[in-house]
């Protein structure tokens, strides 16, 4: 199916490939059969992850089969001609998961110096939400830090799984952004394995969040909330006397189980969650960017607002999600929390508050906006949902992100 379907016009179209009627979709999710066909006629809005999965589910189909992931990365300047395949094929190279993969690699190893400088590079532009740069360059990085485990030893052999871990770990995020999961599942893998042979406890606490960050990108939100706890359980030795970058791993992977809690429709366990990154932020004392993780008290705010979008509680999103100032934040969390927003306003019916959030985000952020499923979807209903004929500007963005021939 093309991007031009909304998540109700592909719910319809996969019940009549199941021969299911209305009335038994309707009661095995636990909806009314008036609710299901405003649904499919998108005259409701559909963009709580927790009910697009329990649909999913009964239709016995993967999450993004209803979400439309993933999205073709377009060819651009920065990303080059070689996109998703090309790091699918770094993923999947046989010599990195071989005993003799070593021998026959035919890549030389930089210097722990240029292997730090590269991933710093590609880090700091994903966190400029510039995707397909990352995207086109992760391959080389991952590579090159794999030909240097595989070659150096002592004191370079940690910095150099390090780097390694911190690679795949990067791949696991923009995976996960773009809507690649199963890739990015063999990423926060391969990042684990890294870790764990580097002996570095908080790399291995951030490729955590990672793989729980994995399992929501499949739908598997319960399993994501027993990893966080399973996960923080693991770290909470090492927090009497804790590094920054340790509180911050420590606090963003309360974080990202706040998001799963939520799309579980657990609100106990979201607040809990959001309390302990709150007492993490408290701890670190101010905004910080420690491993990338863009963690602090402004991080938490944006993820109160973000849960309390997936929980249903519009009200609370669209009165706490313009307060929060984002400006001192990476550009990637800035958009993120603006796609929140303009969803939070689209709910509560205001449409052009909403496209007028949008339409910032996407100039501060076009590729970002363009690949997130929340925004194409978004846009998708408001052209579905027009009873004239659409604005200009709304056409125009529709036709940018690829939902509207």
């Amino acid at each position: 199916m093309t991007n031009t379907l909304t998540i109700g016009e592909r719910v319809a179209w996969y019940r009549r490939r199941r021969g299911m009627s209305q009335e038994v979709l309707a009661g095995l999710v636990g909806r009314t059969v008036d609710w299901l066909s405003k649904v499919e006629n998108n005259r409701i809005d559909l963009d709580r992850l927790s009910v697009i999965k329990s649909l999913a589910d009964m239709l016995d189909v993967a999450l993004a089969d209803l979400v439309a992931e993933p999205s073709l990365m377009e060819w651009t300047s920065d990303s080059g001609m070689r996109t998703v395949p090309a790091l699918r094929a770094a993923l999947m190279d046989y010599r990195n998961v071989t005993p003799f993969g070593a021998s026959i690699s035919a890549v030389e190893p930089p210097t722990v110096p240029v292997l730090q400088h590269e991933l710093s590079t590609l880090w700091d532009a994903y966190q400029s939400a510039r995707f397909g740069y990352v995207t086109g360059r992760l391959p080389s990085l991952i590579a090159h830090a794999e030909a240097a485990v595989s070659t150096f030893t002592g004191d370079d052999l940690d910095a150099a799984r390090r780097v390694l871990g911190l690679a795949y770990q990067l791949a696991a995020v923009q995976l996960t952004k773009i809507g690649e999961a199963d890739l990015a599942w063999i990423a926060a893998d391969r990042g684990l394995g890294a870790a764990r042979a580097a002996g570095d406890i908080v790399l291995t606490g951030t490729l955590l969040r990672s793989v729980t960050h994995a399992l929501q990108a499949t739908g598997r939100y319960r399993e994501a909330v027993q990893l966080t706890n399973d996960a923080a359980n693991y770290l909470e030795p090492n927090l009497s006397d804790p590094s920054p970058e340790m509180l911050s791993v420590y606090g963003t992977l309360f974080l990202a189980g706040s998001i799963a809690a939520a799309r579980a429709n657990d609100a106990i366990t979201t607040r809990t969650f959001l309390q302990a990154a709150d007492e993490a932020a408290t701890r670190l004392g101010k905004d910080a960017n420690h491993l990338w993780t863009a963690f602090g008290p402004t991080n938490v705010a944006i993820h109160r607002v973000a849960t309390a979008a997936e929980l249903g509680d519009v009200q609370v999103a669209v009165d706490l999600g313009p307060q929060v100032d984002t400006s001192g934040m990476p550009m990637e969390r800035r958009v993120r929390h603006a796609l929140e927003v303009a969803r939070a306003y689209s709910a509560w019916n205001r449409a052009d508050e909403a496209l007028d959030t949008l339409l910032e985000a996407e100039r501060m952020a076009p590729e970002q906006v363009r690949y997130h499923v929340l925004s194409r979807q978004l846009v998708l209903t408001w052209v579905r949902q027009q009873r004239t004929k659409p604005s200009t500007a709304l056409v125009e963005l529709a036709r940018r992100l690829d939902v509207m021939d």
